[in-house]
């Protein structure tokens, strides 16, 4: 299914009756703010895309390059001079 230009869509009398239905129910001056805000809101999109294009570009290069492995230790416990070694759970009560 392709579609054409509007008017081949609704036809010439239907894109003039909604031209003018757009300029009644938002007003002449509010019309340039309107399609300079559809325009800001496109080049957003857009350079949106290209960001996640990027980064996907990005993802798929680093998954072919593996990163380097490192084994980190885990902190050994070690118990005040004077205390005895363990939890402290255990013991008889004095």
């Amino acid at each position: 299914m392709h579609f054409g230009l509007p008017a081949d869509i609704f036809g010439v009398d239907g894109v003039i009756i909604l031209i003018v239905v757009v300029v009644v129910l938002f007003g002449s001056t509010q019309i340039p703010k309107l399609a300079r805000s559809l325009g800001s809101a496109q080049k957003e999109f857009k350079k949106g895309l290209d960001e996640g294009a990027k980064d996907d570009t990005d993802t798929h290069t680093a998954a072919a390059t593996p990163a380097p492995t490192t084994v980190v230790a885990p902190p050994t416990q070690s118990t005040p001079p004077g205390q005895p070694a363990g939890d402290g759970a255990t013991g008889t009560a004095s």
